[in-house]
């Protein structure tokens, strides 16, 4: 499987930054951002070429944690689907709203970090089974197909009554149909 670290997409309406100091939240000219608000100028281009290099210069040196209980982390990060998909989706957003002035940082943290940081890192996150040293591949949860026809009469609300009735046969296999219980 390849896994895109592709540039987050350009605002459009910018024009694109001189330089960018680091950990400061965006681009500087003279001390104040640059924007321009016309259409068809210049779309910045963004700080970071790919994840891993605004993981590893802007986001672990910045958001440091104590690791164990409360904060998981795992050095093969780029093994767990689920960190790449909200790690992405943190550094597009990062990229768009370091533009912002004034509070483009602050949204930032509050509508994307705030949220994302306890997930991503929490005991049950994606993480959970590693540790810094040690990666461990999390369990992939079991699905069984739904019965035949099932999606078919879920669009029904006359139907619905019928869904039951399907599943019936199954639950009568492993247990007792009529208390949704199993026989044990």
């Amino acid at each position: 499987m390849t896994i895109s670290h592709a540039s987050p997409p350009p605002l459009p309406g910018t024009t694109a930054p001189d330089t960018a100091a680091p950990g400061d939240g965006g681009p500087v000219d003279g001390g104040r951002p640059r924007h321009a608000r016309t259409p068809g100028t210049e779309v910045p281009e963004p700080v970071y070429a790919q994840l891993e290099d605004w993981l590893i210069d802007y986001f672990l040196p910045m958001f440091r944690r104590t690791l164990g209980g409360e904060y998981r982390w795992c050095g093969q990060w780029w093994r767990h689907g689920e960190a790449i998909s909200r790690l992405t989706s943190l550094w597009h957003a990062w990229e768009v709203l370091r533009l912002q002035p004034g509070t483009g940082i602050a949204t930032w943290y509050r509508d994307h970090l705030d949220h994302q940081l306890p997930i991503l890192m929490g005991a049950r996150g994606p993480f959970c089974q590693c540790s810094e040293d040690a990666h461990r591949e999390p369990h992939e949860a079991a699905v069984v197909p739904a019965p035949e026809r099932w999606w078919d009469l879920s669009h029904d609300p006359d139907t619905l009554a019928r869904l039951a009735d399907l599943a019936i046969p199954d639950a009568a296999a492993g247990g007792d149909a009529e208390d949704g219980h199993d026989a044990a």
